[in-house]
């Protein structure tokens, strides 16, 4: 990937993170519309991340398909209809595990990046 692309504000999202970025957002803030899934990854990531409806709906039908969310009409705070998704215990229990795995994964490259550089020779 070029450098610049890499120093850039906006990330690229690494496969299977929006899922767990779903499920949390549904876990944290309870049954959610599509849109208002997508503009809450991209307030709480600092708009680092930009999701359009595409992405966030692909999501959203592998979510359900997997049995991790849940989906029902209602109307939105517009007065429009919307379906609003919700995760499920299945889901719960997956972002639990993978809640697990990113934090153990975040900690490993907090070692990587704190390491330092050792100077070439042998110390012993």
């Amino acid at each position: 990937m070029p450098q610049e692309r890499r120093s850039g504000r906006r990330l690229e999202l690494l496969q299977g993170t929006l899922d767990t970025m779903v499920l949390q957002s549904l876990a944290t803030l309870g049954p959610q519309h599509g849109y208002g899934i997508a503009r809450r990854i991209e307030q709480v990531s600092g708009n680092a991340l930009l999701l359009n409806q595409g992405t966030i709906y692909a999501s959203l039908v592998r979510l359900q398909q997997r049995g991790w969310i849940s989906a029902r009409w209602g109307i939105s705070e517009h007065n429009r209809r919307a379906k609003f998704y919700a995760i499920t215990r299945r889901g719960q229990a997956q972002l639990n595990e993978d809640t697990v795995y990113w934090r153990r994964l975040a900690s490993v490259m907090g070692l990587m990046f704190g390491m330092q550089p050792d100077g070439g020779g042998d110390k012993s």
